[in-house]
């Protein structure tokens, strides 16, 4: 599903977690800590996520995959 505002695409929560690898418990927990993009309203009972936000979320340093931090 396809929700555009102002020619940004917005994500639902299916499509955050395939685009993230992450479950909704991770996603939720992440935003309380504030460590995860914030959602925009769509309705009252609806939130979704831009698309740019979540990229970017993704390219920051600091979740780029570095393969001497496994052990």
């Amino acid at each position: 599903m396809d929700n555009v505002s102002n020619g940004q695409r917005i994500l639902r929560m299916p499509e955050v977690c395939k685009v993230t690898g992450l479950g909704k418990s991770t996603i939720y927990g992440k935003l309380s800590e504030g460590t995860f993009p914030s959602p925009v309203r769509l309705g009252a009972r609806a939130v979704g996520w831009r698309l740019a936000d979540i990229t970017e979320w993704l390219s920051a340093p600091e979740r780029r995959w570095d393969p001497n931090q496994v052990k």
